[in-house]
């Protein structure tokens, strides 16, 4: 199982995210990985910028040498297919073997930023069209291509790709959601000993149990949150890895501290 790390987006300061970046290849870490947003809304309702997908990819992919380059997800309905393929050619040359284009129709959080902007969000139909037009511009370029979303809702599009990311669900949920993405690609004649099932979360890591509790305390992250020191997260990370993920990406919720690049790839990943 390869571990990975979300970076810290939401700012209007690219250097944070490029030293998590940076830390995180020095570490040792298999990948990194960015998301598609047009901003975020605090809880005091105000609204907080978001360095675009696209570019953080090619800043990260030029500043570090070894470690995975992907996107989790960009959205298929941002951008017209070709623009997201050519894109994603882009970043593939600046980082040969490292690109990872995860890929996503996008969810009901995105309905405001879409219209914020005059993009209009469409159906669910449209939605998951737009998704299959573009993993089907974007694959066969020299670079995997996963796709994003609940099975129920993305796995026939999974199922012609070369992987699959669920978001923040239980390892029960998980393993259940993996069987049924197996079942597609069975289906359709795709060899899942070259397909990867993903699993990515929010969490808050600490080193040692008390201090990431503490850490919670004052960040105040969702329900589904995982909390712990390095233990307690790698009993939660084999349990996908039982699961069937090949692939876990934590996204840490105070995403902009590089010591947790270091936690992840010297603390958590030994005991994995």
């Amino acid at each position: 199982m390869r571990l990975g790390l979300t970076l810290p987006q939401f700012r209007a300061d690219p250097e944070p995210l490029l030293a998590v970046a940076r830390r995180a290849d020095d570490a040792g870490l298999d990948g990194v990985f960015g998301f598609d947003h047009l901003f975020r809304v605090a809880r005091d309702g105000h609204r907080r910028p978001a360095l675009e997908c696209m570019s953080v990819l090619g800043a990260v992919a030029a500043t570090t040498r070894r470690v995975a380059v992907g996107t989790l997800v960009v959205r298929a309905t941002l951008r017209p297919p070709a623009t997201t393929m050519h894109a994603l050619r882009s970043v593939h040359r600046v980082a040969p073997g490292r690109l990872i284009a995860g890929i996503g129709a996008g969810d009901s959080h995105s309905r405001t930023e879409n219209e914020s902007f005059g993009l209009g969000f469409g159906s669910f139909e449209t939605r998951v069209g737009a998704l299959r037009l573009t993993v089907e511009a974007t694959r066969g370029h020299g670079f995997p291509v996963w796709v994003g979303g609940a099975a129920v809702n993305v796995g026939h599009v999974a199922a012609e790709s070369d992987g699959w990311n669920r978001w923040g669900v239980a390892p029960d949920v998980f393993a259940a959601e993996v069987e049924s993405v197996r079942e597609m690609c069975a289906a359709v004649g795709r060899d899942v000993s070259q397909f990867d099932f993903t699993w990515g979360g929010l969490a808050v890591l600490g080193a040692d149990d008390r201090d990431a509790q503490a850490k919670a305390r004052r960040l105040e992250p969702g329900p589904n949150t995982l909390v712990g020191g390095p233990e307690r997260v790698a009993d939660a990370l084999r349990q996908f890895a039982a699961a069937g993920a090949s692939w876990v990406i934590v996204g840490p919720v105070d995403a902009a501290d590089p010591d947790n690049a270091s936690l992840l790839a010297e603390a958590v990943a030994p005991l994995l």
